[in-house]
């Protein structure tokens, strides 16, 4: 397994027309999250990164929605997305759109959202699946300098290691887009296509999406158990006044 962190440097998107097919990715993403938006309470939202700024999230019942990145469309805050300006456990979710597979420290993103959660609060992450025909296409010759191959593809699985380790809970893990996503590919467009996938290659979507919730166990306090100090009772010695009586017979003898 390679090494999470790399400083490797290649094409970052911008827009979700630097992809092929960006639209329709963009698309497929926001129809499964808004399921899940109604369900994210609160006062404040981040994006991170430039892509997810661009995501539809108007169902979220969360009015106060800002887009963190260090440049890009629709920005409100420019800052690195791993080194957020937040205070700890001040924002209610947090929206990752194929931003971890181009950053050279995905671990330490999720660390950082992690922090400005708060306890219960939702954490939505989207990227590309290496074991799927996109995957495949990262294969080909000179595609590490073309969009979307250019980032470092991570399995669903080992994302989900992450966000285990760092305390949330997973509730959702859903596979799309059947596709290598290739210019002038439209495989997944196709009715038949779509069907067959959904029954038989559920698993080899091109693009995943992970939903999770921060969890903390408080602490529990151990009430100490106070025992009242009571006098020490003495139990009778047995046959202690037979030996009294056959001493008093041994004297009257004598």
């Amino acid at each position: 397994m390679k090494p999470a962190l790399s400083f490797l440097q290649g094409p970052k998107p911008l827009d979700w027309q630097d992809f092929p097919h960006g639209d329709y990715i963009r698309c497929d993403i926001e129809r499964k999250m808004a399921p899940w938006l109604p369900r994210m309470f609160g006062y404040h939202m981040l994006k991170l990164g430039s892509l997810s700024g661009q995501l539809d999230t108007s169902k979220s019942p969360i009015k106060h929605q800002v887009c963190v990145a260090p440049f890009g469309k629709h920005v409100g805050v420019y800052a690195e997305i791993d080194e957020l300006p937040f205070a700890e456990n001040s924002v209610d979710a947090c929206i990752l759109s194929q931003c971890l597979e181009y950053h050279s420290d995905p671990h330490h993103i999720l660390r950082e959202a992690h922090r400005t959660l708060i306890p219960g609060g939702y954490i939505l992450i989207s990227g590309f699946n290496p074991f799927s025909l996109t995957g495949l296409a990262h294969l080909l010759p000179f595609s590490s300098q073309k969009l979307p191959w250019s980032g470092r593809f991570f399995t669903p699985a080992r994302v989900k290691d992450w966000l285990d380790l760092l305390g949330f809970e997973i509730i959702a893990d859903e596979r799309f887009i059947h596709s290598s996503l290739a210019r002038g590919s439209r495989l997944s467009r196709f009715a038949p296509w779509r069907r067959f996938c959904k029954h038989y290659l559920r698993p080899m979507g091109s693009v995943y999406m992970l939903v999770a919730r921060k969890r903390v166990t408080p602490l529990t306090p151990i009430k100490p158990k106070w025992h009242a100090r009571t006098r020490p009772t003495f139990a009778q010695v047995k046959n202690a006044g037979l030996r009294q009586t056959r001493d008093h017979k041994c004297e009257s003898h004598d």
